[in-house]
């Protein structure tokens, strides 16, 4: 592993990221032959690979086969480097296979390795104790007999009638590696495919739907075999999970807080209107900014949902106010916008001025921060205007449609009560 460090943004005189270091590392070093694994990062607190390919089944040859296939598949796309799988080569090794005519001399498998342990390994004659100490006595062959592999070749093998016969005319050795290391789930065996992309060119959505639809014909070759997304994508996937849950529950919360002072079912709903404008105001500060959506600016709107919504708490609360002392109702919501407006304008400036150094902050400790603040400072920002000519408007909105539903009920209650008056002035 080699690992090197580089100037800290904020000291740097190139306007280079860590990541164009990085690729331009990856072009300049080029493909090393004979390297196992070969792989650059400039992350901090990446915990996972962007794209993870699970694959699970009773057959390791099977695993292998499959991964070099999705290997394939996502070499095709060219934001997507440093592909490998997680199966590692362990230790060289000699496996024996018994031949036919052993089992014509009664030897059997356990009988080899048993004889060839011994004369290898040795066998335990004896203990000797030795003050505090347990000497163990083993025996087996002379070191010179057991430096090589053709020392086992021409070893002697004892059948249970007491011949000595020679190793190679009883057993085949077979060259291979063992396994370093063998990972289960649900009793199958395992084996990932990993890749890195780069984020700022890659749409991670896009691929990740491209490998459910070909990973189906891939493992359907391969009988027990089964594949699933891991790494971000399932992390993300729990991550909003848990954020949906918690977004109804703030939105619950922020409608009961405004019903219990308002005293009202629908204006709350006019105050909490002015929400999905703020999370579109988030969105367009990202692409402004040129920051890619994350779960911290998920987190940054999910508190941009109660900051919002104060401006226009503000404009309601007002319009009320003047209401109760007798204003006309078009003239309380002209003059809403109109004696608010430098409070409104100001809260909201103020609020998104504060937040433009940690916006534009370069150090690496900052750059979780980032995604928080473009959402929560766009949001405000834009919804403040949003706040100005839609709060107004749905307040009359609101009261219109009251007034409408009010006269339906009035005419339907009339029309009921009429009806038995009419039938009791009629003559008998």
């Amino acid at each position: 592993e080699v690992a090197m460090g580089i100037t800290p943004p904020e000291a740097r005189q190139l306007p280079l990221t860590s990541q164009e270091v990085v690729a331009q590392w990856r072009r300049a070093i080029g493909i090393i032959p004979g390297a196992q694994e070969l792989s650059f990062r400039a992350e901090i607190g990446r915990s996972s690979d962007p794209v993870t390919i699970q694959l699970t089944g009773p057959s390791f040859d099977d695993l292998k086969l499959a991964a070099e296939q999705a290997k394939e598949k996502l070499g095709q796309y060219p934001d997507l480097f440093d592909i490998k799988d997680t199966f590692e080569d362990g230790k060289p090794e000699r496996k024996m296979r018994i031949k036919p005519e052993a089992e014509l001399l009664g030897l059997t498998m356990t009988d080899l390795a048993r004889q060839t342990r011994q004369a290898f390994f040795g066998s335990e004659a004896q203990r000797i104790q030795r003050g505090r100490e347990d000497v163990r006595v083993m025996v087996r062959y002379p070191k010179e007999e057991r430096t090589s592999l053709a020392n086992l070749e021409s070893m002697r093998i004892r059948t249970p009638d007491g011949q000595e016969v020679p190793f190679a005319s009883v057993a085949d050795i077979e060259e291979g590696r063992s396994f370093s290391s063998i990972k289960r789930i649900n009793r199958n065996r395992t084996i990932q495919v990993t890749a890195d992309a780069d984020k700022e060119k890659a749409n991670l959505q896009i691929i990740q739907e491209d490998i459910i639809r070909f990973m189906p014909d891939i493992v359907r070759d391969y009988p027990g075999m089964q594949f699933t997304l891991e790494g971000e994508a399932r992390e993300q996937q729990e991550s909003f999970g848990s954020v949906w849950m918690g977004s109804l529950f703030v939105l619950f919360t922020i409608y009961s807080l405004l019903a219990i002072p308002f005293r009202s079912y629908m204006q709350p709903l006019i105050v909490m209107s002015v929400i999905p404008f703020g999370l579109g105001g988030a969105i367009l500060g990202h692409i402004i900014m040129g920051q890619n959506l994350s779960i911290m600016s998920v987190f940054g709107m999910l508190a941009l949902s109660g900051v919002v919504v104060n401006d226009s708490l503000v404009l309601v609360d007002y319009i009320n106010r003047k209401r109760r002392e007798g204003t006309p109702l078009l003239d309380a919501v002209r003059t809403a916008g109109v004696a608010r407006f430098r409070a409104i304008m100001l809260t909201s400036f103020t609020t998104f001025a504060g937040l433009i150094p940690i916006m534009w902050e370069k150090s690496t400790q900052a750059q979780f921060l980032i995604p928080m603040a473009i959402s929560l400072g766009w949001g405000i920002l834009f919804a403040t205007f949003i706040t100005l000519l839609m709060v107004p408007i749905n307040y009359l909105l609101l009261e219109d449609g009251v007034q409408l539903v009010k006269r339906y009920l009035r005419w339907q209650f009339n029309l009921s009560t009429r009806e038995p008056a009419l039938q009791e002035a009629q003559p008998n």
